[in-house]
């Protein structure tokens, strides 16, 4: 009999302010059977709540990657949209690690100075909000570009297999150095942050847990554990918590070209250890 994964909150992330939306894909069970029906929704916005299902036209990649390291690219009309979630409709076939992951299109936000800095602040962008504060007053709207690439990783049966670690090629990636199915409370998983391909050092990584308290009392994000890459790209965060957890990562650039001020890469990893 097919089975079907129902959709959950992963994690209670983030939430002030309309321009600031992480984006991950959320399962409420990462380990399922081989041969069933599986649903990945997209959120938008926070786990409690999406503010927009994306638009297809959006996704520039959409990618299963199978337990044999097989790919394969989801028709569009796999996907349906229930109210503010878009949601990946896909089977599972023989039994390994998946990865699944989407990467979207850039687009363009202007924020107000006072807007941009309460952004950095709540995101944790720290590098750029402390240049900006040696730069001294900023009063000048500010235009980024940016963009989303978001990866999650399914058990399916118990065969564990390598598709964990395979580099999708977006613009930011995090890839975790062992198979989360592997692993167990208290453990610590590794990750390399590759941008287009080449390692990213010195950029801060966070990562929690689902229930973790997400907020602290000015709205700010709060999570279990962050860390910075050192000079190869890597990052090593402690599991301190069985369950779902995500990693995530701005990757924030000032760039020097008409129309664009800063250009940042999103990226975030969904998984699940016991």
């Amino acid at each position: 009999m097919m089975q079907r994964a129902s959709i959950a909150g992963l994690v209670a992330l983030m939430a002030s302010g309309v321009w600031a939306h992480d984006m991950f894909l959320v399962l409420s069970e990462h380990s399922l059977p081989p041969e069933s029906a599986v649903s990945v929704a997209l959120y938008n916005g926070t786990f409690d709540k999406s503010e927009n299902a994306i638009a297809r036209d959006r996704m520039t990649d959409v990618s299963v990657v199978d337990g044999s390291a097989e790919v394969s690219h989801p028709a569009t009309g796999q996907w349906r949209d229930e109210g503010e979630v878009a949601i990946l409709d896909f089977e599972t076939g023989s039994p390994g690690t998946y990865l699944v992951g989407i990467s979207t299109a850039a687009n363009m936000i202007e924020l107000t100075a006072e807007e941009f800095e309460d952004y950095l602040k709540h995101d944790g962008v720290l590098d750029v909000l402390e240049a900006r504060e040696h730069e001294g007053d900023l009063t000048e709207p500010v235009r980024e570009r940016y963009a989303k690439h978001v990866k999650t990783i399914l058990q399916v049966g118990e065969a564990v297999t390598d598709s964990f670690s395979f580099r999708l090629g977006y613009p930011i990636e995090i890839v975790p150095l062992a198979n989360p199915a592997s692993l167990n409370e208290g453990d610590t998983l590794e990750f390399l942050v590759l941008a287009d391909g080449k390692p990213v050092p010195d950029q801060l990584v966070y990562a929690s847990y689902d229930g973790f308290q997400s907020h602290d009392g000015d709205d700010a994000h709060r999570e279990a554990a962050s860390s910075r890459t050192d000079e190869n790209g890597l990052v090593e965060i402690e599991l301190s918590k069985s369950g779902r957890w995500y990693a995530r990562l701005i990757r924030m650039l000032p760039v020097d070209e008409e129309g664009a001020d800063y250009e940042s890469n999103w990226a975030t990893l969904t998984f699940e250890i016991d």
